[in-house]
């Protein structure tokens, strides 16, 4: 990874040695019973007698093909067993160590958390979910930092969680998924935002779905990759909702980042929205700012996956039409397969904004990176 860098091996060792952030790591589960020790017994017989099924209309629990679990990189199956992502050890040696990660923030995604139709236990799983974060990975690795799960569809419990956790300057940010019960700009949402807002927590949109609605605008689709393509659309919906519904105009200092949403899509998409935010903006007149300002100052995009033609100078035009070298946040998606061997990064991207993508962006984004990891007891 360091290769890429065009600077003297002393100064990228001076300035870059250990200072990688990696914004989209993926911790697994090995089963379900991993949550056990920070369930109540209630919760445990609850999900032993119930299960944890999604009642959607997918045959399974998941999107992804089963001959591909969690469309993992084939070389990141732990020797011990276990699913991919599962094994911290295997994660030192084969991704934080080689790529001289400082800090990689953790995104919990697995559908049943998210998809819970009984609210109050979803509540008590995203909770055990966070415990387990801590206990399990970052306790263990000071470089892991945790996001707080959420469930965004239950205000009052979503705030509560984001107050207990927030105490642990180890959770960086808040993590929502990016196709929900409705439009993430949305009024009933506004305390959530509030509540990071307040805490100086960036919220973190993952792909994904709870699957309660179709993930496409015109319902079911048939087949994996339609689901998989409508991501991106999804989140130009939420970005437009966002906008216009005046989240930002409410909380000025709040930072959403989108995760896995691909972004050689934002240029087009703005010059659209702008196009007719000033035709119609007397219907939003909170809008005060035109889109592309309040995306340059409000939001940011993960890295992977790149969804952009390979030749560097198609991808560099495209960086020039973005108007700004602080909206991309390097990740790895790891251990998804996004990218072969180490090459995270795609060819012809200058050192500067190499340096910014992979260090400054993020730094500047997750501002608790910057600060000691005082552990608080949480109740």
């Amino acid at each position: 990874m360091s290769d890429v860098i065009d600077r003297p091996l002393a100064e990228q060792e001076a300035k870059s040695r250990l200072r990688i952030i990696d914004c989209d790591v993926h911790p697994s589960l090995h089963s379900r019973a991993d949550l056990n020790p920070f369930l109540t017994k209630r919760w445990q017989e609850h999900l032993k007698t119930y299960g944890d099924h999604l009642r959607t209309p997918y045959i399974g629990t998941t999107p992804y093909p089963r001959s591909s679990p969690l469309i993992a990189r084939r070389d990141a199956w732990p020797p011990t067993g276990g699913p991919p992502g599962s094994d911290l050890a295997f994660m030192r040696k084969q991704h934080l160590d080689p790529l001289d990660i400082e800090f990689g923030i953790l995104q919990v995604l697995d559908l049943f958390i998210f998809s819970q139709q009984n609210l109050e236990f979803g509540a008590a799983i995203q909770r055990a979910v966070n415990e387990w974060q801590l206990a399990n990975w970052c306790s263990r690795e000071p470089r892991l930092k945790a996001s707080i799960l959420v469930g965004q569809d239950d205000t009052e419990a979503a705030i509560a969680e984001i107050e207990r956790c927030a105490k642990d300057k180890r959770f960086v940010q808040v993590l929502m998924l990016v196709m929900g019960d409705m439009p993430l700009g949305k009024r009933a949402y506004w305390p959530i935002y509030a509540a990071a807002e307040r805490l100086g927590l960036p919220i973190g949109i993952h792909a994904g779905s709870n699957y309660h609605n179709p993930p496409t605008s015109v319902g079911w689709g048939s087949y994996h990759i339609e689901d998989y393509v409508a991501q991106a659309q999804a989140f130009q919906t939420q970005l437009t909702s966002l906008i216009v519904e005046g989240v930002f105009a409410r909380h000025p200092n709040l930072k959403m980042v989108m995760l896995e949403s691909g972004f050689t899509w934002l240029p087009p998409f703005l010059w659209r929205l702008h196009k007719f935010w000033r035709g119609i903006r007397m219907e939003t007149p909170w809008v005060d700012r035109a889109p592309l300002e309040i995306v340059r100052s409000n939001i940011r995009f993960s890295l992977q996956p790149i969804d952009a033609p390979p030749d560097p100078q198609v991808l560099n035009r495209l960086f020039d039409h973005m108007q700004s070298d602080e909206l991309l946040l390097f990740s790895t998606d790891y251990p998804h397969w996004q990218f072969e061997g180490d090459a995270a990064l795609p060819d012809g991207i200058s050192s500067d904004l190499v340096r910014k993508i992979m260090i400054d962006n993020p730094y500047a984004t997750y501002t608790r990176l910057k600060q000691p990891a005082v552990q608080e007891t949480r109740p």
